[in-house]
């Protein structure tokens, strides 16, 4: 496992998502009040940045701008058509004020 330090807290606002890219990983950080969230940052229906979407903050979901996919940031898991696949997950806590992402071996070989 290895973890990254990627920016502190307070430089993502309460209710916005932002784009981080760790080697070939694209990963959408979701900020929901004092909790962050870390997705797979494409859409599984089409190629778009899931961090360009709006988020649900009291579903803990985000949507894809483009065609209304919603899904959940705890799981990846789709809650609405027209996506069907989920996108992945990853570790993600703020450590010291600090967002630190953790990412598995399989996370970093591309097989999450």
């Amino acid at each position: 496992m290895t973890s990254h330090t990627l920016f502190a807290l307070d430089e993502i606002e309460p209710g916005t998502a932002r784009k981080v890219v760790i080697g070939s990983r694209e990963i959408a950080l979701v900020r929901i009040e004092a909790d962050v969230y870390a997705i797979g940052d494409t859409c599984s229906h089409d190629d778009v940045s899931l961090a360009e979407g709006f988020v649900e903050a009291d579903d803990c979901m985000i949507e894809c701008s483009r065609h209304g996919a919603l899904f959940n940031l705890r799981t990846g898991e789709p809650e609405s058509l027209p996506a069907v696949r989920p996108v992945p997950v990853y570790d993600v806590a703020v450590v010291d004020g600090q967002v630190v992402l953790t990412l598995s071996e399989d996370d970093e070989d591309g097989d999450a």
